[in-house]
């Protein structure tokens, strides 16, 4: 059999499947266009129950994962990588309500995983991917939206690269009942507006070239992260709800 274009034919086979951790032959996510948005792409403001995690104006609710300052330049109501490593939240959420909206670079460079990367990460392990996948083929479960190493996204939502876009996502944390895990994490995901994973449970947190396991314990809240992959991805009108039990918050 020939070698595939892109991805890998030499990576561990992933649970109940037949396709290969980021498998090159895995078929691609049929293409939808998203709904319009007004001129300014405006995705609108924050609940009144939201944190806000950045708001266009200062990374003060951010640091560096190294535990300094965030380095990521700030400017015109966006926040752009700068290749100074990743940046995640000050403060930890668990199961959650995540709002995200980012553009890829506008002037086109490079192909597959070389071509827009980044990356949202809840509790920082779960990633869901960020790459500029308009006409961009790559393995599937690396595509814009994927649940990356693990799911590739129900369909391709992507807008033309330098176009805003947007993420909503729920997410429900692992549960563990003593070392032992009780309840996968899970996430429903909308790419501008489309439903690309639903109640997804995730095999474990993210990996590259390997299989994802919930062999080690891990916290049930953590930050939200923001991948520096290189290229010059913008991020903006990014909030947050904390998910409560009715009765528990009553």
């Amino acid at each position: 059999m020939a070698k595939p274009e892109f991805g890998y034919d030499d990576t561990p086979k992933l649970p109940g499947s037949k396709w290969r951790v980021h498998d090159g032959r895995r078929p691609q996510p049929r293409i939808v266009t998203p709904g319009s948005q007004d001129g300014a792409q405006h995705f609108g403001t924050a609940p009144s129950d939201a944190t806000v995690l950045f708001d266009g104006a200062d990374l003060s609710k951010w640091k560096s994962v190294d535990g300094g300052d965030a380095e990521w330049k700030v400017e015109n109501g966006y926040v752009q990588v700068t290749r100074t490593g990743d940046i995640e939240t000050r403060e930890h959420f668990g199961d959650c309500q995540l709002h995200v909206e980012w553009a890829a670079p506008e002037e086109v460079k490079g192909e597959s995983q070389g071509r827009g990367n980044s990356g949202v990460f809840l509790l920082s392990l779960y990633e869901i991917q960020v790459l500029d996948g308009f006409d961009n083929p790559t393995y599937a479960d690396g595509m814009t939206g994927a649940i990356y190493g693990q799911f590739p996204p129900l369909v391709n939502a992507c807008r033309p690269p330098g176009e805003w876009q947007s993420y909503d996502v729920i997410f429900e944390a692992p549960k563990w009942v003593g070392d032992r895990l009780h309840k996968a994490a899970t996430l429903t995901v909308l790419h501008n507006g489309v439903l690309v994973h639903h109640c997804r449970p995730a095999l474990g947190p993210t990996d590259h070239k390997a299989l994802p396991s919930y062999q080690d314990t891990s916290a049930d809240t953590g930050p939200v992260r923001l991948q520096d992959h290189g290229d010059e991805v913008r991020y903006r009108n990014i909030w947050v709800r904390p998910l409560m039990d009715y009765d528990a918050a009553d």
